[in-house]
């Protein structure tokens, strides 16, 4: 895994599956930078979401070692992804954070500056 660090995110990064994994408070981080502060959830919020159905294999928590637990976030048609039941943190497989971007600018009322504002993050983020 790399750490990459823009602005005020620390993101570990995993260059093999393109997965990232966001500490506590750095998903909230990543969104207040990209302008879009009010859409945050926290690893408490996500927590608090149903688990999803899936038979996709748990991963575990790269701080606790647990299972972690499966959740949708983003609306009815987001993204899965894996929160730690401990609070430590979240996991994106590769291409989820962007999936989620996109889900988050569609819901902003400037939907197309904004997902261009986010997009130039992420490049900024992932190809920098």
């Amino acid at each position: 895994m790399f750490v990459i660090e823009y602005k005020r995110v620390e993101l570990d990064y995993c260059h093999i599956c393109k997965g990232a994994w966001f500490d506590a408070g750095e998903m909230e981080l990543l969104l207040e930078t990209a302008g879009l502060k009010d859409g945050t959830q926290t690893v408490h919020d996500v927590l608090k979401l149903p688990g999803a159905h899936t038979t996709e294999k748990k991963r575990r928590c790269p701080i606790c070692g647990k299972n972690m637990k499966k959740v949708i976030i983003g609306g009815e048609h987001g993204v899965m992804i894996d929160a730690c039941v401990q609070h430590h943190g979240l996991w994106f497989d590769g291409g989820e954070v962007a999936d989620l971007m996109k889900i988050v600018a569609g819901q902003s009322a400037c939907k197309k500056e904004t997902e261009s504002e986010i997009m130039c993050f992420l490049k900024d983020v992932f190809q920098g």
